[in-house]
């Protein structure tokens, strides 16, 4: 007898996951996909997930979210983003986009010249105080446009 390969609608409706575990969610703007991909996030991933999002919407009332390249983008003008949010293997990268400008520098460099990167591994302690800093700084910056 063969065997069903047929989803349930809950399978149906999780997001394929990309290589390192990154959600696969169609380009959005809003809110929606944005929560549609930390909820995708696997594991642990979404809770940080879920920490970096009510940051930045603390930190820069009325930014503006959109998923691109299955990454969620955040901005204050449209079609122009300061940050975005990437799932990897081991650990969710966080890149500032004029990352160089803000004091201080985030640690994770960049091939990019002006990107900077901040990765959170599972067990790292989070320093809400300095990504709020970064966030705040990076919000008043030209963005970047996608």
């Amino acid at each position: 007898m063969a065997k069903s390969t047929t989803k349930t609608s809950a399978e149906a409706a999780k997001p394929a996951l990309l290589s390192g575990g990154n959600p696969q969610i169609a380009k959005g703007y809003g809110d929606a996909p944005v929560q549609a991909y930390i909820a995708a996030m696997p594991g642990w991933k979404s809770e940080v997930g879920r920490r970096l999002d009510a940051l930045i919407v603390r930190t820069v009332p009325g930014v503006r979210k959109a998923v691109k390249w299955n990454s969620p983008l955040y901005g204050v003008e449209d079609e122009s983003w300061f940050l975005s949010i990437h799932v990897f293997t081991k650990y969710v990268k966080v890149a500032f986009f004029r990352g160089t400008s803000l004091r201080p520098v985030p640690p994770g460099e960049s091939k990019q010249k002006e990107v900077r990167y901040l990765d959170i591994h599972e067990d790292d302690p989070f320093d809400e105080a300095q990504l709020a800093a970064w966030v705040k700084q990076a919000s008043q910056l030209p963005g970047e446009r996608m």
